[in-house]
């Protein structure tokens, strides 16, 4: 029994899981955590590390064939834990990557697009990234208002997406719109006429991410750039759902690193003569803060399992995704507090974990509408409108 894992969750790994899982950590403890604090002051998402992660097999790690590795789902969730861990912007990369832009791509493309986009995404030669939250959009996005108008060639698109993660570093962007016939997806690649890409600055959360804005100013799409069998927003929300999951692991990862910093703060700090660790104030601290990511961990395995049994449903995942999110915000709340003053530094990560999480409470559907997505399952009756 670990700390921070007490129910032993870690027997129930077979030795392929444990190695993925190992192979994460240590990518993080030597690569990651050395540079993060740099990226997040100066508000720069480490480019280096795609190709890293490509190589690792971390990126589109749960999608088969097309030079993917191809690993089980608690697998790809034990590695978005890892990467959380390290910061919530590399793990939000890989999601983007492989849950946003080659999933969309291997479940609704054509062969050809398959056959050139996946390989490069997964090697980490190509950067993606999904465009569907709008200005006027946020919680809904059935009030979408870019849309792409059939001519001869293929499509024109006009429109705007916003907070969108590797806007302005992506090579092609899978995006969404309306046409006369549902809800498509599209590919538009870098440097497509009539496409213009605008960083957000100024940002206090998720700093060493790229966040921006996407401007589609008759911007044309040829008709092989059209995800041919995306008809509608389900199509959208699908990609969503798979993203959801790698977060329901990742803030289990932030959480875990917020715990053990607390941990080995309270029992190095001496207070009147003996370790902070030893007072009940801070025991107490710590046995929730177990508990907590304990029960966090257990539906994370849950909904793995039901994933590899195809049984996983979207409110299950959106059970997974508020509780742990909101889990790990308030873990990594507590354990700044328990680092007094050092915890508003960058020395410690608790602050920044708690920074990146305000940020994840929100995106991919915020706390309460995850929390109405559960209620509707509950009661049958839809809250939305």
């Amino acid at each position: 029994m670990t700390k921070a894992d007490f129910l032993d969750l870690e027997d129930e790994l077979n030795d392929e899981q444990r190695t993925i899982r190992n192979q994460a950590r240590a990518f993080v403890d030597k690569e990651v955590l050395p540079i993060i604090r740099d990226a997040f002051e100066e508000a720069k998402f480490p480019l280096n590390l795609v190709k890293r992660m490509g190589d690792l097999g971390f990126l589109g790690a749960q999608l088969h064939g097309y030079g993917c590795a191809g690993v089980d789902a608690l697998s790809y969730g034990l590695i978005m834990g890892e990467l959380e861990r390290g910061d919530s912007a590399l793990r939000s990369f890989a999601s983007v990557q492989g849950s946003l832009v080659m999933y969309p791509i291997l479940a609704f493309g054509s062969d050809e697009q398959k056959n050139y986009w996946l390989p490069r995404l997964a090697r980490g030669e190509a950067i993606g990234c999904f465009g569907l939250t709008e200005p006027e959009g946020g919680s809904d996005p059935a009030n979408m208002r870019t849309c792409a108008k059939r001519d001869q060639k293929g499509f024109v698109l006009n429109g705007v997406k916003t907070w969108i993660t590797n806007a302005a570093i992506a090579d092609v962007i899978v995006v969404f719109a309306k046409t006369e016939s549902g809800v498509r997806g599209f590919l538009v690649e870098k440097n497509t006429p009539g496409l213009t890409t605008e960083e957000i600055k100024h940002k206090l959360s998720m700093r060493a991410s790229s966040t921006g804005t996407l401007y589609f100013d008759d911007c044309r799409i040829p008709a092989h750039n059209v995800l041919e069998k995306s008809t509608d927003l389900r199509h959208a929300l699908m990609c969503l759902s798979e993203a959801r999951f790698g977060i329901a692991f990742g803030a289990v990862g932030a959480a875990e690193d917020c715990f053990y910093e607390a941990l080995e703060f309270a029992n190095n700090r001496m207070l009147f003569n003996k370790k902070m660790a030893g007072f009940q104030l801070v025991q107490r601290k710590l046995a929730i803060m177990a508990s907590e990511i304990t029960k966090a961990n257990l539906v994370a395995f849950r909904i793995a399992r039901l994933k590899m049994a195809n049984k996983l449903k979207p409110a299950q995942i959106s059970m997974a995704k508020q509780n742990n999110v909101a889990m790990a915000l308030e873990c990594a709340r507590v354990a700044r507090d328990m680092l007094g003053a050092s915890g508003i530094t960058s020395e410690f990560h608790s602050m920044r974990h708690a920074s990146n999480l305000e940020s994840v409470y929100t995106y991919e559907g915020t706390n309460d509408i995850h929390l109405l997505i559960m209620g509707k399952e509950i009661t049958g009756l839809d809250a939305f409108g």
